[in-house]
């Protein structure tokens, strides 16, 4: 926890995998397991399973609704709702026993790399999505209501993913750090408190993260 990041795996001799990587795998892997069981197994009188994941996904249509407005939070739910549960699952691998002792397994959002590859990532849909609803006068906005503010706002527009990556990182990889520290120092009651405290802080990191990048798509897709 809290180390810098070790190249565990050299694929076709160039591509470097590390530990967070392999856990990131691992993720998308369960993801995308549990969805195909949900489609699978879905029921006009749902049982218990699947009560719980249309109750997560009323709850993040809703979350969305609040900001977007019912129609858009449909149209970018796929989307946002993706990018939730990535960093949810990621945030909440680092509790796991075990995970981060070891170089073969960390949490995907304790890395900068991969933090920064979910703003890129997000910058690109943004982007995307801003142009496609405004198309050609989608670029005036960089120009209204005065031309020369054109290089900050472009600035603006790399400022926002950047803050998101360096803002999920820095608290997932400090929350790491803190707890390490602790349990060093009070090795019985409080890493019990940390991991109390860590699972509602990974849950509200998720939670703001996508809460941002759902404003800054409300307004790059402004009428």
């Amino acid at each position: 926890m809290g180390e810098k990041s070790e190249v565990v795996i050299k694929l076709f001799g160039f591509l470097d995998v590390t530990g967070e990587v392999i856990t990131m795998w691992i993720i998308l892997a369960v993801i995308a397991a549990i969805s195909l069981v949900v489609k699978l197994s879905l029921k006009e009188r749902p049982g218990k399973f699947q009560n719980m994941i249309e109750t997560g996904v009323e709850y993040l249509d809703n979350f969305f609704a609040d900001n977007l407005g019912r129609k858009k939070s449909r149209k970018y739910f796929t989307f946002l709702a993706s990018l939730f549960v990535f960093i949810i699952f990621s945030n909440y691998s680092g509790l796991i026993p075990g995970v981060g002792l070891t170089d073969y397994v960390k949490a995907p959002t304790a890395s900068l790399s991969v933090t920064l590859a979910l703003g890129v990532i997000t910058f690109l849909f943004l982007q995307i999505s801003g142009f496609r609803h405004n198309k050609k006068h989608y670029f005036k906005r960089f120009v209204m209501p005065i031309a020369f503010m054109l290089p900050l706002l472009i600035l603006d527009e790399f400022i926002k993913p950047a803050s998101l990556a360096l803002r999920l990182y820095g608290n997932i990889f400090g929350e790491e750090m803190v707890t390490e520290e602790l349990y060093h120092v009070f090795p019985i009651g409080a890493p019990v408190v940390m991991m109390v405290l860590s699972i509602l802080f990974c849950a509200l990191q998720a939670i703001v993260f996508t809460m941002l990048v759902s404003i800054y798509l409300e307004e790059v897709t402004e009428d």
